[in-house]
């Protein structure tokens, strides 16, 4: 456990680092669909949840994509603005009203997703093969055992 005197290095620690690095990619992917697609990161992600497990409510949406309510429901309203997802009511449960992208919407996304995984690709030349793997499962132990600590008493 750390002592009050100690200094924490921010340059060497690891949230601070997993943010900025996060930061960073997060903002080189937007300036890939910011402009030409007039679309904002948390709509995007929308979108890109929306393409791949629709349909999903509002709320789903959140979850998948680590979201607060609010930043969804803002980006779901102006994506439904411009007509590129649309609400449905679940015929079994009314009160649910899942969303789904338009054809639009799902043209855009189709024109999308091979930008971000042509950004995904470079990004991964830093690294080799074995890396690469070496780097999925530690994301992925790291990204469980945050949720753990987040749902902890």
């Amino acid at each position: 456990m750390p002592t009050a005197a100690q200094a924490l290095e921010l340059e060497n620690f690891l949230p601070y680092r997993l943010s900025v690095l996060a930061q960073l990619v997060s903002d080189s992917l937007h300036d890939l669909y910011a402009e030409p697609f007039g679309l904002s990161v948390t709509q995007w992600r929308v979108m890109a949840a929306l393409g791949r497990f629709a349909p999903l409510t509002a709320s789903d949406v959140g979850q998948r994509i680590v979201m607060d309510k609010v930043a969804v429901s803002r980006a779901v309203a102006g994506l439904m603005k411009r007509g590129l997802v649309e609400r449905a009511t679940d015929l079994e449960d009314r009160r649910r009203e899942p969303l789904r992208l338009t054809a639009q919407g799902r043209t855009m996304h189709d024109k999308i997703v091979p930008l971000a995984l042509k950004y995904e690709s470079e990004l991964y030349e830093a690294l080799s093969t074995e890396e690469r793997a070496t780097l999925n499962g530690l994301c992925d132990r790291l990204f469980a055992h945050a949720k753990l600590l987040r749902n902890r008493p």
